[in-house]
Parts: structure tokens; sequence; C-alpha cells
């Protein structure tokens, strides 16, 4: 028999439907957002259930791999088409969103969407991590300049990283109370 199964993720909580070929709800459950409790609810249904249907969100990497590696079929759909077949329903939640997932993955009336390497997310995570870092110390330098400013220190315009801390360390020494002040930033 083909079953539709259907999950609605939350952060905390995914409720889990699944209908046969006519329409038939024949599960309905609810279990904690993590991948062995969904695996355990499904395996407890039937072995017969191949594949998973949930729209994208924000732990769709992290169900995608790890539904993937119990071995089923993962279809992640795209959030605004099932968003906006989903608000034709009356009474929102999440076991009814559930169930119009499972209509949805039925129909098949639905785009898949790519879910990207966990290679890729790394390298994503990386880049952003190291642009996060590089904003951070320019927004630590610019708050350096202006404090010292009131001392009437100028730097020069064009300063690279490696040289600010000890030009700055330098010209601060004979203000002890800047000194305790900026010292801090610097280390940061």
């Amino acid at each position: 028999m083909v079953y539709y199964t259907a999950l609605d993720v939350s952060l905390r909580s995914v409720s889990i439907c699944i209908i046969d070929g006519d329409g038939v709800i024949r599960f309905e459950d609810k279990a904690a957002s993590e991948v062995d409790e969904i695996v355990s609810c499904l395996r407890g249904f039937s072995s017969e259930v191949r594949s998973v249907g949930f729209e994208a969100g924000t732990l769709t990497q992290y169900l995608s791999y790890g539904l993937q590696a119990a071995g089923y079929e993962v279809i992640c759909m795209e959030a605004r088409q099932v968003s906006a077949a989903l608000s034709a329903m009356r009474n929102k939640t999440d076991k009814n969103d559930a169930r119009g997932i499972a209509q949805i993955l039925r129909s098949g009336w639905y785009s898949h969407v790519h879910v990207k390497s966990m290679e890729s997310h790394l390298t994503r995570a990386l880049l952003s991590s190291r642009k996060t870092v590089l904003k951070k110390c320019i927004d630590l330098e610019n708050e350096v300049r202006g404090l010292i400013r009131l001392l009437g220190i100028k730097l020069p315009a064009r300063l690279n990283h490696a040289a600010f801390d000890e030009h700055v360390r330098q010209d601060i020494e004979v203000y002890p109370l800047m000194a305790d002040a900026v010292i801090p930033m610097l280390d940061a």
C-alpha cells in the first residue's frame, strides 16, 4: 500500500499525519522534533512507509539528512506553496497542517526544494562567521578611534589590522584612565 507521510515541523515538536492513496487518515501523532523520535513513530505505524514530506524551514537540513540516513525518501516542499494551500483551511492547527501537507503530497501539487549538502552549509557557516568577526573588528577599531580622538590622538586613515593594536597602545600609555577603557577592546 502507498502511504503519504507528512510532517508539520516546529522547533520543539512535529505533527505527523499518514494517509493512504484514497486520502483516508491512517495515523496521526505528535513527536519531539528529533529524528530518532520521528523514525520511531513512523516505524511503529508500518515498515511500508518509504517517503516523508514537509515544507522547507529552519530544521530542513537536520531532518532531511537524518531521515535519509534512516532510509526514507525525503520530499522537501516549497514553503510559500504549502502556505498558500494551507491558508484556505478554516482551523489552523499543527495537526490540521500535517493533514493538509499529506493531501498536498497525495495530489502531487508541490515544488520540490533542493537541500544543499552538509559541506555547502559548513562552508557558508565558515564564511558567515568570518564576515561577522571582521565586521566586529572594524566596529571595535572605529570605537577606539573615536575614544582616543577625545585626547587629540589621530591615527592614520589607512592603518592595517596588524599595526593598529601596537600603534594605539603606544599612544595611550600616558593616559591611564583611557588605557583602562581602550585596552580591553584591543584585547578583544
